[in-house]
Formats: structure tokens, C-alpha cells, sequence
């Protein structure tokens, strides 16, 4: 029998449900003014909100819905060079030392950041004044850096063996930031959510600062892009072409139109997946990604997955995926072995399989370019 209390859903997964995460959907959607859930076949537990799961309001918004790296997303372009550029261990390593120097992982020294676009610095000032501090600090120091956890810059090449950059990173320190000052004005809503009215000064605050968030992730992920391509382009011997970009994010908040209606559609590690919205959806460090095309299927929110998603938690991948297994994982693939230690909860094996992912969802993105990793730069 079903509980006229939870709001309708339907889950496209990769492989059965954990006890934990379906409770959490159901407590999701239980929660006041959710109107429709859609469950990605990459979803895993999150704080708060699974990870992998859009939903609908009609009036209500959810920080928590949205996460702390609000704007998190992905950039793919190609180069105009083959892959055969890394054939070569020597070029493949001098390539990986070169991303190193360029994209910081952290911070910026204050005499090396980057400028950021006039259509940022152009958007308005954050909604109260801890906010402006913390752009003005964090935010000029973190642009242009990569972060760390399942952050990363990756070389790869199409079945045609040209060569692609993928770039996956977020608004670093802002977006948590964001969030925080946020949920502290947000009013509780049953079993540990808060939200608040969409309609209402505090909530077009949020919205505003999610925008802004937003655009500053795009813009720092670009402005990474053009330092590996100034850092690399004398050892691959071919540059960038933009006109190739495709850039998607998969943390935030917008209004839409489904179900015939206006609504808020949050997505949490979940990708816009409208009819011909091009996308990338990442498989794990040393695995295939994808480039995808968006079905616009309506139970989904016009969303897809975001990735492969995870099967294990951090501390599992730790105890069960030493350093050798690391190495097996990742054969064929050029990385910092000096980081193999560090990097054994980032393992292929923590990860879902991405072809079971994009199997799963079929109906609701069509693949248009597979992709196989090169080299792959991880912060730490």
C-alpha cells in the first residue's frame, strides 16, 4: 500500500537500494513541499541528502538538497592534437609535473592568483557581509584550484584518439560557506532538514548566492583549463579548442517547469539532463567517462547521473584497496605513483562500474563519446 505522505519518485539504479539510502529517500520524501523525487543510478549516502538525487518544491529550498560545493560540475574540451602525444613516458611525465606547477590544489600564493572574469566580479556582492569576507578572501586565493577528495584533472582520449582534458572541481571554500550562513537562517522541517520560503527575501538571498556560486565554479574551471593549456601545450605540441566545450554542473537550485508546473529543482550530485543538454559524466580515476546528450525524461527532473558514484566509503576503500592493488587498478594510466598511498580511497574499486551507470540510465541521457583516461592529476 503506499503512504499518500511521500511524494512520488522513481529511482533508475545501477544495483539494489541500501537499507540506508532508501531510508533517507523516504525521508526526503517526507519532507515538507516535495512534490516528486528522482534517484540516479550513481546514488550514495551525503550529509543530510543522498548524493545522486534531484528533487522538486514548489516553494520551499533546501541547502541541504544542494550541498556544501555548491556549482560543483565538469568541463570536457578537446585538444586539436592526437593522444599519441603521451605515448612517451618522458613527455607523460613532464606533462604531469607541469599541472602540478600550474593548477594548485589548495591555495594560491596571494601574488599568483587569478583574475576572475568580469561576468563574476560583475554579479553582485554575497548576500551579508561574513559572505564578502570570505569571497574576498578564500574566494581570490581558491580560484583556479583544484581541491582535493574526488577533485581532478584528467588527459584522455575519444575513439577517434584525439586528446581531451576533463575537469572536475566546485566553488571551494565559498560554497560550503554559502551553505552554512544559510542553514542558520533556515527553519527546521522534520527529521533533521531545514529550509526556507523561495519566495521570501531570505530565501531569493540563497538563491542569489547559489548563482553566484554557480558562476564562479564554471569560471574557475575554465581559467584552469587555459593554465593547463598554456602549461602543456608546448609538450603535446596543440592547444585547446574551445569551440569542443562542454561544461555541466550538478550541485544547485533553479526554477523550472515540471509537471506542468513551476517548481525549485535541487540536484545533489545529479546532472540537467534536458532534451539535447550535453554533459559529462565521469567514471572514476583510471576508468572510461562519457560525453552525453539529455532525453528530458520528466520523472527524472530532465536530470541524469553525475558519475560513477561510490560503493565504498572512504575509510572502506582504506582498509580494503592497499597501495599494490592501487597500482593494478590504475595500469596504463599516468599518475603521481609518489601519491599511491594517499590515493587508495579514490581507487576504480571504490567506484561503481560507469558502464552499469550509463546502462542504467539509458532513457534518460543518450552517450555520444566515450573517453579513456591518459593521466590523471589529483589534489591533495
Amino acid at each position: 500500500m503506499s503512504d499518500a505522505s511521500l511524494a512520488p519518485w522513481r529511482a533508475w539504479i545501477a544495483s539494489p537500494l541500501s537499507h540506508d539510502v532508501a531510508v533517507a529517500i523516504d525521508r526526503l520524501r517526507r519532507a515538507p513541499d516535495v512534490r516528486r523525487v528522482a534517484v540516479m543510478p550513481d546514488v550514495h549516502l551525503g550529509t543530510d541528502v543522498c548524493v545522486g538525487v534531484a528533487m522538486a518544491t514548489a516553494d520551499a529550498v533546501y541547502p541541504q538538497a544542494v550541498g556544501g560545493d555548491i556549482g560543483c560540475g565538469m568541463l570536457g574540451v578537446a585538444f586539436e592534437v592526437d593522444a599519441g602525444a603521451l605515448v612517451d613516458p618522458v613527455t607523460a611525465a613532464r606533462t604531469l609535473a607541469a599541472i602540478d606547477v600550474a593548477i594548485p590544489a589548495r591555495r594560491r600564493n596571494r601574488a599568483a592568483t587569478v583574475a576572475q572574469p568580469a561576468a563574476v566580479e560583475a554579479s553582485g556582492a554575497l548576500s551579508e557581509p561574513g559572505l564578502e569576507a570570505v569571497r574576498r578572501r578564500d574566494g581570490v586565493l581558491e580560484f583556479a584550484t583544484l581541491g582535493s577528495g574526488n577533485h581532478f584533472i584528467e588527459l584522455q582520449a575519444d575513439a577517434d584518439d584525439r586528446l581531451w582534458l576533463m575537469i572536475h572541481s566546485g566553488s571551494r571554500a565559498v560554497g560550503p560557506a554559502i551553505r552554512d550562513a544559510h542553514l542558520a537562517r533556515a527553519v527546521p522541517a522534520g527529521q533533521g532538514l531545514r529550509l526556507l520560503d523561495g519566495s521570501t527575501d531570505a530565501g531569493a538571498a540563497y538563491l542569489h548566492d547559489v548563482e553566484w556560486a554557480r558562476g564562479y565554479a564554471d569560471a574557475s574551471r575554465r581559467a584552469m583549463a587555459d593554465a593547463v593549456d598554456a602549461a602543456i601545450a608546448p609538450l603535446v605540441g596543440g592547444r585547446l579548442v574551445w569551440a569542443t566545450a562542454i561544461a555541466s554542473d550538478h550541485n544547485h537550485v533553479v526554477r523550472e517547469h515540471h509537471d506542468g508546473r513551476a517548481c525549485f529543482v535541487h540536484r545533489k550530485g545529479a546532472m540537467p539532463a534536458g532534451p539535447g543538454v550535453a554533459g559529462v559524466v565521469p567514471g572514476s580515476m583510471g576508468t572510461a567517462s562519457a560525453h552525453v546528450e539529455g532525453r528530458g525524461h520528466p520523472e527524472s527532473l530532465g536530470s541524469s547521473a553525475h558519475g560513477a558514484g561510490r560503493i565504498l566509503s572512504r575509510s572502506a576503500a582504506r582498509s580494503r584497496i592497499g597501495e599494490r592493488e592501487l597500482r593494478r587498478q590504475l595500469a596504463g594510466v599516468w599518475f603521481d605513483v609518489r601519491l599511491a598511498d594517499r590515493l587508495r580511497d579514490e581507487a576504480p574499486a571504490a567506484y561503481k562500474d560507469i558502464h552499469a551507470v550509463l546502462r542504467a540510465q539509458a532513457d534518460l541521457v543518450a552517450v555520444t563519446r566515450v573517453l579513456r583516461p591518459l593521466l590523471t592529476y589529483k589534489g591533495l
